[in-house]
């Protein structure tokens, strides 16, 4: 799982960190340096605003014990990755500033496409899958994702959660001048491949009710929407493992 030194999604990361670990599987963190741990988007944890628009109780005590894990405190540098020393990828995403490092990265993105071509399973939530979108297949020139089935962040959730908080955190949750629905279907070879799922802005799936959450898989590859689609994109990843 690589991430960002700063400003990943506290959900996004340690629900599936949480459920995979239980199920015995180890978990390998990745960061551009491998020089300490690096650090979820604080204002998740404390809340974006009045306290509100963060992450539940619940991954957050995930997010407390995650800090305290082995391979967490001490990760790989992307440059030391060997992807077939892995069995899956995740892709985790997050919006604050510190993600760019992460989401733009030509380095990571090498190792992704290495990662892709041995076929085994690639998860990639929100924005985790722009880096998929944003690496090309050296064989054909195309976006990895050009003949898959894919969700990512809707554009009408990051366009209600920037109008709703702009006043106070700026453009705080436009990562970049594009929606990331926008660029992930021109990726595609078809638009008709993205798949936004059910309308959703407040519920989220948790570890008994996957109602509200909604995942996308074409092959190995498994993709969701945003925090609230966590729970259920780690159990079938913890699946598509086995």
């Amino acid at each position: 799982m690589p991430l960002p030194d700063r400003d990943f999604d506290v959900t996004e990361v340690a629900v599936p960190w949480k459920l995979l670990t239980g199920l015995g599987h180890e978990v390998v963190f990745a960061t551009e340096h491998g020089d300490g741990p690096p650090a979820a988007d604080p204002l998740l944890i404390t809340g974006v605003l009045f306290g509100q628009l963060g992450a539940e109780p619940e991954p957050k005590e995930f997010y407390q014990q995650l800090t305290e894990d082995t391979a967490f405190r001490h990760p790989v540098a992307w440059a030391d990755l060997r992807p077939d020393a892995y069995d899956g990828l995740i892709l985790p995403g997050g919006h604050a500033p510190g993600m760019r490092q992460y989401l733009g990265s030509e380095l990571l993105r090498e190792r992704i496409a290495e990662f892709w071509r041995l076929d085994r399973p690639v998860g990639a939530i929100c924005h985790g899958v722009l880096p998929l979108a944003r690496t090309h297949d050296p064989a054909t020139g195309r976006s990895l994702l050009a003949d898959r089935r894919t969700t990512c962040l809707p554009a009408y959730m990051e366009r209600s959660a920037y109008y709703l908080t702009a006043w106070r955190r700026g453009r705080y949750y436009r990562t970049y001048p594009a929606y990331v629905q926008d660029e992930v279907v021109a990726a595609l070879d078809d638009p008709a491949q993205f798949e936004r799922g059910p309308v959703e802005l407040r519920r989220r799936g948790t570890a008994t009710d996957d109602t509200p959450a909604f995942v996308v898989q074409d092959g190995r590859y498994l993709s969701a929407r945003w925090p609230g689609d966590a729970y259920l994109f780690a159990r079938r990843f913890a699946a598509l493992l086995t």
